[in-house]
């Protein structure tokens, strides 16, 4: 974890636009007192039982000022203000009460300059400077003991966990229809999945089920949606809108209900989207050449006419001759395409079979079966259109976005061979150097000028 470099940054505790924490300021305490202070961030109530018995409150390290738990805001601006001390990513300590009190007695022993780095600003103004003090995980007996509290933390949560799953004396109601419960906390839970369709994960995910259940159910009695946070005039609206809008869940992105997931401690400082992530990086940074395991989903393409499916175009292609009558590979030898005209082709019966519109005969129909029983009848799946019909640039573009037949078209050295018997020849770009006269002779004012007079 890297140490913050600034006063702002260790201050603050909140991310910038880019998700980085913190981030030089470049401007004096005395000027930005008010900016610095007010959005400091404190770590949320991890759930479990975290505060010393006989300890309501938190002392500040240096003097005998005390704060309640849930002030440590003030605390936090005291120490700043009174003993110009910092302490970087408050945030991420699992037991602050306990990190004050140990720190706290460190200092007693040793100066602060054993522990703590020397942040100087107003650089600029030499009469002007001052120090503060930044406390931050780069020591490593911070380092520790912010490790320790989190192992400590997550015994505690586990410990909560397992007692709320044998918990049978569970009672609760259901917050959509006010049914009751009693027994175990997952049959309350599965009930709303499967009767509500208000799935909030599974028990075993869950800790502090009690207080999770009555953070909710406060919202809704506030007439506040739990996925948009809207707050509505009455609850028939409120009720209106979590249907309607498929609003039946939780917002993700609303941290307060981190601490009612156990995956939320399982490493420190980390929410269970950076475990998953960092999860896959170590299996791409150890995973070895060998592919042997892999089991790949072969990929099919569909035909032209009808649903079949096949896992090689060889395949396809007999089934659309035996099928439909249909050659495919016989019409790309004899007309001589190379790969994109087979592209521009195949693109254009697509659009064609798509809008129930016949190619050879140009009749609308009102299904694909109707127009498959006639283009069969009709013999007319093999009676292709001009070729400056579908040759045209518009078929460039997939009729079919995941139209897997496009992937599978041979693109071989036959199709230079084809292309030399019909006489095409390799077009090579213009040179764009000199943008002026190449607008006066470019064989594009030919054609635009030939398009122009065919419409």
């Amino acid at each position: 974890m890297a140490a913050p470099k600034t006063l702002g940054a260790a201050t603050q505790g909140e991310e910038d636009s880019d998700g980085n924490r913190g981030g030089a300021r470049g401007v004096s305490y005395e000027d930005t007192k008010d900016y610095i202070l007010e959005p400091l961030s404190l770590p949320e109530s991890p759930g479990g039982t975290t505060s010393l018995e006989g300890s309501p409150s938190v002392p500040c390290i240096f003097c005998e000022e005390h704060f309640p738990v849930v002030e440590q805001d003030k605390l936090l601006k005291h120490m700043i203000i009174e003993h110009k001390i910092v302490i970087a990513d408050v945030k991420l300590v699992a037991d602050f009460q306990r990190y004050i009190l140990y720190w706290r007695k460190r200092f007693t022993e040793q100066p602060i300059t054993d522990f703590c780095s020397v942040i100087r600003i107003n650089s600029a103004a030499p009469s002007e400077q001052d120090n503060y003090f930044l406390l931050c995980d780069v020591l490593p007996e911070d380092r520790i003991l912010r490790e320790e509290l989190q192992k400590q933390r997550l015994k505690e949560i586990l410990e909560q966990q397992q007692q709320e799953r044998n918990d049978n004396s569970f009672h609760g109601i259901c917050m959509f229809c006010n049914e009751e419960f009693l027994g175990n906390r997952s049959v309350l839970l599965n009930h709303m999945a499967r009767e509500h369709a208000f799935n909030i994960g599974l028990p075993d995910n869950i800790v502090n089920c009690n207080e999770f259940l009555c953070t909710l159910q406060k919202k809704l009695d506030n007439l506040q949606c739990l996925y948009c946070e809207k707050t509505f005039r009455d609850k028939n609206t409120l009720k209106d809108h979590m249907r309607k809008k498929q609003h039946r869940r939780i917002n993700p992105k609303n941290r307060e209900y981190d601490r009612f997931y156990v995956i939320n401690y399982l490493e420190l400082g980390k929410s269970w989207e950076e475990v998953q992530l960092e999860d896959d990086r170590e299996l791409l940074d150890h995973q070895e050449d060998d592919w042997s395991d892999w089991e790949e989903h072969p990929v099919s393409a569909v035909c032209l006419f009808c649903e079949k499916q096949a896992e090689t175009i060889e395949k396809l292609c007999v089934h659309m001759e035996d099928a439909h009558e249909f050659d495919l590979l016989k019409i790309k030898s004899e007309l001589g395409l190379n790969f994109y005209q087979q592209v521009k082709l195949v693109n254009f019966i697509r659009r064609q079979i798509h809008q129930c519109r016949c190619y050879g005969c140009h009749e609308k129909f009102r299904s694909k079966a109707d127009l498959r029983t006639h283009m069969e009848e009709a013999k007319h799946t093999s009676l292709l259109p001009e070729k400056q019909i579908w040759d045209q640039p518009q078929y460039y573009f997939p009729t079919y976005e995941n139209d897997t037949l496009l992937c599978t078209l041979s693109d071989s050295e036959s199709d230079l061979t084809a292309q030399e018997q019909n006489g095409n020849i390799a077009i090579i770009s213009e040179d764009t150097s000199k943008l002026h006269a190449l607008k006066q002779s470019s064989i594009l004012n030919q054609l635009l000028l030939h398009e122009s007079l065919k419409n």
